[in-house]
């Protein structure tokens, strides 16, 4: 493959490496660019330097090769941390099915069995997968990888697994959090993991109807960039944009952090064409609307790799915004933040994100304030934590902090500002800054690190979603915040957990609500079970308190304990029978959803 064929984060290692090809073979260390058992790049990571000092490394974030000075107290303080560890780790031989790799050699599509390549590819990022990895405690793993340039070498990909009986996992970005990437222990044959970043192009652009056709395997920063050269952009950025690939959003029914004005991914979707067993499933045509029976994309849209394989999809595209304005407004406690957002959503003016972190939080964001670099910047912080704590009486351990991003025509977002920050004034929200609002927005793409590092210092910790209507915000959010701090002392943790939550894309009847719990494990047997022992019980409360499944994350094989419950028995059914008609001898076989 050339070098054009890949998106960006792996271009530049490609350059830099020799390919070594053989009859077909194709040898790809991408963890040299990527963490293998990490979230992110290689080069970009929190680390304690040999002062003591938090930093950021790398040259590519805004927070990147900066000094966080009150990181390492939070962390002292909240979890009690201080020692490090880490293992190396080993990986089982692949078990090959040999017809069908002889086959697949004549095909010239590239494909690999090495040990790297198999592992990259086995695995999303629940805590309980990283945490493995980590250890070396390995589990089932692909034994091959396959790399289609385009929708016709999938065809064929799936044509010779329905005829050798080959288990077929299609990988896109390797973000998910729902355990949908794990490969089913009990899974006898050959497991091929279809690696669709190859398929990475935009195919055409129609600027008359605003739609773009894109190869499915393209990650979301490299959709953007390629959009942005031609003026155009989809505004889908979901937290992990910068790796997570169009298919899977459109498998796992996406939402993205501005999804108040370019909507969820179900909202940007036209057209999908997807492979399955049973042949190519995709509409007639690109009109905006059917009434043509149930509509075959919600088959496809959240089917998380059960099916088939999303190789091409149509999406809505808009000019990119003349303007863009970050803001943030800070709160004297989290019930009127939540209050604020509720009138906003009911007058139809939220801002393209507009994100409200609890207390806690928003300590937690402040440890991740960079050094000043100068004494004049210190004083005005000063200045503005005395207006707010000592002038206007803001309890330090109550108050909350929303975090907002405004887009599109200038002197409308300038008149949707006065708007949103009306409303906030009248629930005792005060303006608290461009910078901060901004700061805290990029910081959705570098949290995600922090989890490393914690691991470094006996710290586990994960975040899950869910969405619920606005009479039982508040509620869920107490609630479950309380049961994860009363499960973990239950459970023997010795130190008291970080819980946490925000509440982010916000909707006519209510909103998605995200929580964060981490703790220290010292003196844990067994940290994971515990972990997961608690997860299990704050999904639990979650569903009691009215909460939905999943927002965005989707189902996987995390939650599908409570598929029943949640779409009831019928509408099981109904998706079985789709799966039985669709892949009758389960080609498909990750096991996700059902």
């Amino acid at each position: 493959p050339t070098t054009d064929c890949f998106p960006s984060y792996l271009r530049n290692y490609l350059i830099c490496k020799i390919l070594e090809k053989r009859g077909g073979e194709l040898k790809m260390s991408f963890p040299e660019i990527m963490k293998w058992n990490g979230w992110g790049y290689s080069d970009s990571k929190f680390l304690f330097n040999k002062k003591g000092q938090a930093e950021f490394t790398g040259k590519r974030y805004r927070l990147s090769g900066m000094i966080i000075p009150g990181l390492k107290d939070w962390m002292e303080g909240t979890f009690g941390a201080n020692l490090q560890h880490k293992t190396p780790a080993t990986v089982s031989p692949a078990t090959l099915n040999k017809a069908f790799l002889e086959e697949l050699k004549s095909t010239g599509i590239p494909f690999s069995h090495d040990a790297e390549d198999r592992v990259f590819r086995a695995h999303g990022h629940c805590l309980h997968e990283i945490f493995a990895l980590r250890e070396g405690k390995f589990g089932r793993v692909p034994d091959m990888v396959v790399w289609p340039n385009c929708h016709n070498d999938v065809v064929k990909i799936v044509e010779l697994a329905c005829k050798h009986n080959v288990c077929v996992i299609p990988y896109g970005g390797g973000t998910s959090v729902s355990s949908a990437l794990e490969c089913p222990p009990e899974e006898t044959r050959s497991i091929v993991s279809l690696d669709t970043s190859q398929m990475n192009r935009i195919l055409w652009i129609d600027e008359k109807n605003l739609t773009a056709h894109v190869e499915a395997g393209i990650v979301g920063q490299d959709l953007e960039r390629l959009l942005n050269e031609s003026g155009y952009c989809t505004g889908h950025e979901p937290d992990s944009m910068e790796f997570s690939s169009l298919g899977g959003w459109v498998a796992t029914r996406a939402s993205g952090m501005k999804k108040n004005i370019y909507g969820n991914i179900e909202d940007l979707v036209i057209h999908i064409r997807m492979v399955t067993p049973r042949g190519v499933i995709e509409k007639s045509c690109q009109g905006p609307r059917m009434s043509t029976g149930p509509d075959i994309h919600h088959f496809i849209m959240g089917s998380e790799g059960t099916l088939g394989v999303v190789t091409e999809v149509t999406m809505k595209i808009r000019p990119m915004p003349e303007y863009q304005k970050y803001g943030s407004v800070v709160f004297p406690n989290f019930e009127q933040g939540v209050a604020c957002l509720r009138e906003v959503a009911k007058q139809r003016c939220a801002p393209a994100s507009i994100r409200l972190m609890d207390n806690e939080q928003f300590k937690f964001g402040h440890a991740l304030k960079p050094q000043v670099s100068s004494i004049f910047t210190s004083f005005l912080d000063g200045l503005k934590t005395f207006y707010i704590t000592k002038f206007k009486g803001f309890d330090p351990n109550r108050l909350c902090v929303a975090t907002l991003l405004f887009e599109g025509d200038r002197e409308k977002v300038l008149q949707h500002e006065k708007q949103v920050y009306d409303i906030a004034a009248k629930f005792g929200g005060l303006a608290a800054g461009e910078d901060n609002g901004q700061r805290g927005y990029m910081l959705t793409f570098v949290i995600a690190y922090l989890r490393d590092l914690g691991m470094d210092y006996y710290v586990i910790g994960e975040s899950f979603e869910t969405s619920v209507p606005w009479d039982r915000v508040l509620d869920i959010c107490r609630n479950v915040k309380a049961r994860i701090i009363q499960e973990c002392k239950d459970k023997g943790v010795q130190f008291p957990p970080l819980s946490t939550c925000r509440v982010t894309q916000t909707y006519d009847t209510g909103a998605c609500v995200y929580f964060y719990f981490a703790f220290n494990y010292r003196g844990l047997s067994d940290p994971v079970h515990v972990y997961e022992q608690v997860e299990h019980a704050a999904r639990e409360e979650i569903l009691a308190n009215g909460g939905s499944l999943s927002h965005h994350h989707g189902v996987g094989k995390l939650r599908k304990e409570w598929m029943r419950d949640t779409v009831s028995n019928v509408g099981v059914g109904m998706l079985k029978s789709v799966k039985d008609y669709v892949d009758p001898d389960n080609i498909f076989g990750n096991r996700n959803l059902l």
